[in-house]
């Protein structure tokens, strides 16, 4: 992701809520040296696939199907096994003939019978979601088309989903036209490339524990899940992507909640999958080979939310992360594959907003 990502601008916003947050102080196992890798170099260290941020994988099939930013546009990637996609051919299925300007972090589902690849293209304060289909995974993508937000403001890390009947879009952005914090913001679909209705913020980065590294803060990277109990959840990335700070959180819809009323979000008190000890939330724990894990993806049939494995069953996550005892910067960073599982009796707790101050339901264990 590029620095004009956050540095842009200053306006103040109004404080969303506090929620208290609990600490857990483990030590971090033994560091590991790699070299820094170029974009797309594939790697042997560990569980590690190709150079690079913002991994996005479905399974389709008997195929994993990967979409990435390269080479001024989008690549896919197709392999019979989720480590097979970093040897699988790169075909470069669309290219920025337009000038649109940066290319972030495609995100692919397949539904109503097309792969469907989303993406954020522009530059400085112009980003804006865009979308290309086709029948078929490698090849015949059409012309990018802008997806039409509410309000038409700077916007990241798109992803499309069905949840009680409804097609929705979540996403990162800002409030105004300029950058000063990163909110996650959902809206109802009407077609693939349309909205109905308003945006509705879920989520800003109000947090302590999301607020370590920031100016802007920032919350990005959502990824729409739903949980065995048939609970939504939009599962995040906090602090600044440019530090080892980075990770991942959770925010839980309330059983029966409206997904476009914030105060019926909990969220995780603290990182739930992170590389630093202070971040996490009490009884989660710190990684041991990777720093600064973040931008990661569910690994699910067709990118569907509701496909996830009932509680007890782990299931394949990507992400990406810099080796621990490699210097974290953005050059250095791998996609990594992963596991999740479902955690249950998870009480997420908040204070001095509307509702109750606690809720109880399923939350996530991610494992290396």
């Amino acid at each position: 992701m590029s620095l004009t990502r956050w540095l842009v601008g200053i306006v103040s916003l109004g404080l969303v809520g506090t929620l208290a947050f609990g600490q857990v102080v483990t030590t971090a196992g033994p560091a590991e040296a790699v070299t820094a890798v170029a974009d797309d170099q594939p790697s042997t260290l560990g569980r590690t696939l190709l150079g690079g941020a913002d991994p996005s994988v479905i399974k389709v099939g008997d195929l994993y199907v990967s979409a990435k930013s390269v080479d001024g546009g989008i690549a896919v990637r197709s392999a019979s096994t989720l480590e097979g996609i970093a040897t699988a051919p790169k075909q470069q299925v669309w290219r920025d003939t337009g000038g649109l300007g940066e290319v972030w972090a495609p995100e692919i589902v397949h539904h109503d019978g097309n792969y469907r690849i989303y993406f954020a293209a522009g530059t400085g304060a112009a980003h804006r979601m865009y979308h290309i289909s086709s029948a078929s995974p490698g090849t015949g993508y059409s012309a990018a088309t802008k997806v039409a937000l509410p309000g038409d403001k700077w916007a990241i890390d798109g992803a499309p989903f069905t949840f009680g009947g409804q097609r929705w879009f979540v996403w990162s952005g800002w409030s105004g036209d300029t950058n000063v914090e990163q909110n996650l913001y959902i809206a109802r679909m009407s077609s693939p490339t349309t909205t109905t209705g308003g945006r509705y913020v879920v989520s800003q980065p109000r947090e302590p524990w999301e607020r370590v590294v920031g100016n802007p803060y920032i919350n990005e990277a959502p990824q729409p899940i739903v949980d065995p109990n048939g609970q939504l959840h939009i599962v995040y990335s906090a602090n600044g992507s440019w530090s080892s700070q980075y990770c991942i959180a959770d925010l839980r819809l309330r059983a029966g909640g409206d997904p476009t009323y914030v105060w019926d979000w909990y969220k995780s008190n603290g990182c739930l999958f992170g590389s630093h000890a202070s971040s996490m939330m009490s009884g989660w724990h710190p990684t041991l080979n990777v720093d600064g894990p973040g931008h990661h993806t569910f690994v699910l049939p067709r990118g569907d939310v509701a496909a996830g494995p009932p509680s007890g069953n782990r299931f394949p996550t990507m992400f990406h992360a810099v080796a621990k005892g490699t210097p974290y910067s953005w050059s250095n960073r791998y996609w990594y594959t992963g596991t999740a599982v479902w955690w249950g009796s998870t009480t997420y707790r908040r204070a001095n907003v509307p509702g109750a101050t606690t809720n109880i339901g399923y939350s996530l264990k991610f494992f290396e």
